[in-house]
């Protein structure tokens, strides 16, 4: 369920799933106790240009279809945010785990 910001919601990112030639970066948003649903993510380039958003699963999952390169992943939730890096050089399942504090 979407609370009007237009974020589509994430179901779980299935690991080892065959990408064909597409670039996914997918992962978890955590918090102190464990998966952290409901957060938005937004997807950054590397010039910290926004891409894209997701609205993370009630799991914490979340997945982005991405061209090749570097890119910010930001994690923003009503306890705090947080950000990672992911190197996704080529097509293939690119995981990062955002921790929000």
């Amino acid at each position: 369920m979407s609370d009007g910001c237009g974020a589509p919601e994430q179901t779980a990112v299935v690991t080892g799933e065959d990408t064909g030639d597409q670039v996914v970066v997918a992962g978890k948003v955590t918090g102190g106790e464990g998966a952290l649903g409901g957060a938005y993510v937004r997807l950054l380039n590397a010039d910290g240009e926004f891409a894209g958003e997701v609205q993370a699963s009630p799991e914490g999952d979340f997945r982005f279809y991405a061209a090749p390169g570097e890119w910010k992943v930001r994690a923003l939730h009503r306890s705090g945010n947080g950000e990672a890096t992911v190197d996704a050089a080529g097509p293939g399942l690119h995981q990062v785990t955002i921790a929000v504090a």
